[in-house]
């Protein structure tokens, strides 16, 4: 990371509430080809919080989704923090509270385009992890219950990016997997991992425009915040300790110079 920090572009996209079983059932099908080019798959790991605030809280201080095999695992990130076992000799330690405030000491412009209701800006919690990008946006038409929520993330995005002097950092709240998703399947009458699916397939389909935006080479990580439940051992939603709620899928790679991300 000591090299590409400052050399890249960084691109972070979380897919809120994506569930690790769906996401690799349909990569190994074969029927997410632009969310991870390549014929790349997920790896498998365990998120640091059990809902979207306490997620992208730990995201945001260098705290990305851990291997699930055992540790200590080298983080990419990681702030200043006396004692700290994962921060490796690969690792870009900032001297500062937060990612985003770390990478715009080191000169990038950081973005974020927000998606479920902790990025809304409306209320004093919304505007807590906002507020740590020197530039942030949302509109109702990025959130939970639009059916077109990325490609208005994605249109925000390239109004942001056409301003840029400098490294981006980017950050995308894919809101599109947190229910209601069920529109995502018109037959649909509520949301289920049936429904979960067509709104990742939903979100492979204009991902492509997404990567397209960024200044190569750039560094891509797309990771769930964590899962939720669709009444597995009675349960439905997050906020809990399931096993469906804390393993999610990671995803990193770089983005080079040809049209092939290898």
């Amino acid at each position: 990371m000591n090299e590409i920090v400052g050399t890249h572009d960084i691109l972070l996209v979380t897919l809120d509430t994506l569930r690790y079983d769906v996401a690799a059932e349909l990569a190994d099908a074969g029927r997410l080809p632009n969310l991870l080019p390549g014929g790349r798959r997920w790896e498998r790991r365990h998120s640091p919080g059990s809902f979207t605030y306490a997620a992208h809280a730990a995201i945001f201080a260098g705290f990305l989704p851990t291997p699930v095999t055992p540790g200590p695992h080298p983080r990419l990130f990681a702030a200043t923090f006396p004692g700290s076992e994962t921060t490796g000799t690969g690792t870009w330690v900032f001297d500062a509270p937060d990612l985003p405030a770390g990478l715009a000491r080191a000169g990038y412009h950081t973005v974020c385009v927000g998606g479920v209701g902790f990025f809304n800006k409306l209320t004093p919690l919304g505007s807590a992890l906002p507020g740590l990008f020197a530039e942030s946006h949302w509109e109702p038409e990025f959130g939970v219950t639009s059916p077109h929520s990325l490609e208005r993330q994605i249109d925000r995005a390239e109004e942001a990016l056409t301003r840029r002097d400098r490294p981006v950092f980017l950050f995308v709240n894919v809101s599109a997997l947190h229910q209601p998703n069920h529109f995502y399947l018109p037959a649909a009458a509520r949301d289920g991992r049936d429904t979960h699916a067509a709104a990742l397939e939903y979100v492979d389909r204009h991902i492509a425009r997404l990567y397209a935006l960024m200044r190569r080479p750039c560094l891509v990580i797309v990771c769930s915040d964590h899962g939720t439940a669709y009444g597995e051992d009675g349960h439905v939603g997050h906020r809990v300790g399931h096993e469906v709620v804390w393993t999610v899928p990671y995803a990193e790679f770089i983005l080079e110079h040809t049209d092939d991300p290898l």
